[in-house]
């Protein structure tokens, strides 16, 4: 296996929670029923994923926002569950996995994202 891709991303919260409020439809458009559930620093944390993410992806166009989604395993661990437009991405690409990383603190909201997978065309 080999890294294929990384993102990073940082979200000022207050910034992110000012931006919700002027636009109440970008939190229907990005995240999906269960991630709405969340706290503004989550939010904010989980939008720092998805863009970390569409980074880690070579940053196509097309994406739908709402096929990637970060979801808690019951340790707490984020991990992110992929379809639609940004599985056929990371198809492409020949990523298998993501490693995600999320915090939120000071103000401040940050995720990384790790892709990793067999390089196309290489045996294994």
């Amino acid at each position: 296996m080999a890294i294929l891709g990384l993102g990073i991303d940082v979200v000022a919260i207050s910034r992110f929670e000012e931006s919700l409020q002027r636009s109440p439809g970008f939190l229907e458009r990005v995240f999906t029923p269960a991630e709405r559930e969340r706290s503004i620093a989550s939010l904010a944390a989980r939008w720092a994923a998805k863009e970390a993410l569409a980074k880690a992806l070579g940053s196509p166009g097309g994406l739908n926002w709402q096929d990637a989604e970060v979801v808690s395993e019951p340790s707490g661990r984020p991990t992110l569950v992929v379809r639609g437009t940004v599985a056929a991405r990371a198809a492409e690409l020949g990523i298998v996995t993501f490693h995600l990383s999320l915090s939120h603190d000071a103000g401040i909201a940050s995720a990384v994202v790790v892709a990793e997978g067999t390089v196309i065309g290489e045996s294994a």
